[in-house]
């Protein structure tokens, strides 16, 4: 009891002395503060409402139309021998790939609040379905920050082979303890058995479902425009700190680093957009960049971790297993990142873009939102389109064992 105390004690102390110093430092600092919180509020209305809310919308109505049981009987024969889960969890790790962070731990959290899955299954799937998009990595840091659209297999695979090898690394975690606590043994009623998961449209109207959809996807949109801002303001007052000047200033001279360097790994250890923004402007070689790049984006930094805790904190998910995965999940990212620069770009060298790559920077709001939209679908539509191939696959097989 003392020992919890003692720890519960120093925790509040922590907090209270970093809120001192963000308060004062508040008004200290008013013009820079509403800066920050403009830039923050503006990247979440601008980007992340369009980008992220139809994923979240469609998520949410697939959930409740019972489209995830049926993408699990369609892929629980590829599922459970790598990742040890139910095919249900197929559908928060693949929609994470396709729309980014924090969609796959708010999908792992939902599934886990309506049970969905089981504890064991949550703790091992949301290790790895939390992942960066594509649409990031490539458009807005490959392209966008370091003006070279050849990197993919430099960034997009080291990122996915990593997320992939974590799902298998937690195969293993508490292997001993059940997954299938709440499901009956089905009989095999043929393919017409895998749309018996629309029982769950049938108990209630579709309004209540859109309604129940566009709620939950708004309060998530909402919390993660909260930490956005609030994390915009943070990395500008710690970064524009004396105590951090003179602290990085000291480590600069004494171990013969550039400031600018250990900005970047203080940045990239809180806000990953800021991080990757002063990595590609480092003078340094294009491998270290994308070293660098790539552990950040698989870190994900503190904001991105506090939106996904966001959602895990709503169910009884093992917050440690999560923080745990992302440091593994960096460093697997790191591994494979040399690895693939070993085998393919040694002697070549990494392609560099040699005319500059023109961006579209007017955008509109409702292009960006119809973009997404049609990503959404698309991505869905591939992901049954998988899920029916792997069914068909393992059923023939099976036929022909029996």
């Amino acid at each position: 009891m003392r020992q919890g105390k003692g720890k519960n004690f120093y925790s509040n102390l922590f907090i209270l002395l970093a809120l001192s110093f963000f308060i004062i430092n508040i008004i200290k600092k008013p013009t820079l503060t509403i800066n920050s919180a403009k830039r923050g509020l503006a990247a979440w209305f601008n980007i992340l409402i369009p980008s992220l809310l139809p994923f979240l919308f469609f998520s949410e109505i697939l959930i409740l139309l019972g489209f995830v049981d049926i993408l699990g009987e369609l892929l629980e024969p590829v599922i459970r021998p790598f990742f040890n889960i139910s095919g249900q969890g197929a559908f928060p790790f693949l929609m994470s790939i396709i729309s980014g962070y924090p969609v796959g731990a708010k999908l792992t959290s939902s599934l886990r609040k309506k049970n969905m899955i089981s504890l064991v299954e949550a703790n091992r799937l949301i290790a790895f379905a939390s992942t960066s998009g594509p649409l990031f990595i490539l458009g807005a840091v490959a392209i966008g920050m370091l003006n070279n659209p050849n990197l993919a297999s430099l960034m997009l695979m080291p990122h996915y082979l990593a997320a992939l090898s974590l799902g298998f690394i937690f195969s293993f975690y508490q292997s001993n303890e059940s997954t299938r606590f709440h499901r009956k043994k089905k009989k095999d009623y043929g393919f017409s058995h895998l749309f018996q998961a629309f029982k769950y449209s049938q108990d209630r109207p579709l309004g209540v479902i859109i309604s129940k959809s566009i709620q939950d996807s708004t309060t998530s949109i909402i919390l993660i425009g909260g930490y956005v801002i609030i994390y915009s303001v943070i990395i500008d007052l710690i970064l524009s700190s004396s105590m951090t000047i003179s602290i990085l200033s000291t480590l600069s001279n004494y171990f013969n680093l550039s400031y600018d360097l250990l900005e970047a790994l203080v940045a990239g250890l809180i806000e990953i957009s800021t991080a990757c923004f002063k990595v590609s402007s480092l003078d340094i070689s294009l491998f270290y960049k994308i070293l660098l790049l790539n552990f950040f984006i698989a870190w994900g930094g503190f904001s991105i971790q506090n939106q996904a805790l966001g959602f895990i904190g709503e169910t009884d998910i093992n917050k440690n297993v999560f923080l745990f995965s992302r440091l593994i999940h960096g460093g697997l990212t790191l591994l494979y990142t040399y690895i693939i620069y070993l085998f393919k770009y040694v002697n070549t060298g990494i392609p560099i873009s040699v005319s500059p790559i023109k961006i579209d920077g007017d955008a509109s709001w409702l292009a960006l939102f119809y973009n997404s939209t049609k990503l959404a679908f698309l991505g869905v539509f591939y992901i049954l389109l998988l899920g029916l191939a792997s069914y068909l696959l393992f059923s023939r097989n099976k036929k022909r064992a029996n």
